[in-house]
This record gives structure tokens, C-alpha cells and sequence, in this order.
């Protein structure tokens, strides 16, 4: 039961960093290339993604 609730977390984080690049500012290459490595490597693609990933637009008070 462990790794299935693990799996459901990993698959809600991965949906999460796929849709924040996908709005992200990035370009049309990054966003193809970030989505697909978050699906390839889910567990590892959402890490690079978190420490290198492309960034929202928000403005830094």
C-alpha cells in the first residue's frame, strides 16, 4: 500500500510541475523539453525541475 500512495503523490507532483511550466514564460523549446522530462523521469524530472526549472512571472517585492 506504501508505494501506491507514493505513486499517487509522485503523479500529483508531476502534474503540478508540468502545469506550472506549461504557464510558465518560458519558450515553446524549454516548455517541450521540461514536459518531456517529467514524463520520462517523473521522480527525478520533477527535482531538476524544482532546483532548475523555469520560473512565473512574478514580481520580486
Amino acid at each position: 500500500m506504501e508505494y501506491g500512495l507514493f505513486g499517487i503523490l509522485v503523479l500529483i507532483a508531476d502534474i503540478y510541475a508540468i502545469y506550472q511550466t506549461l504557464t510558465s514564460s518560458a519558450s515553446t523549446g524549454k516548455k517541450v523539453v521540461w514536459t518531456l522530462a517529467i514524463l520520462i523521469l517523473p521522480v527525478l524530472g520533477f527535482i531538476a525541475w524544482l532546483i532548475f526549472g523555469p520560473r512565473g512571472n512574478k514580481a520580486a517585492v
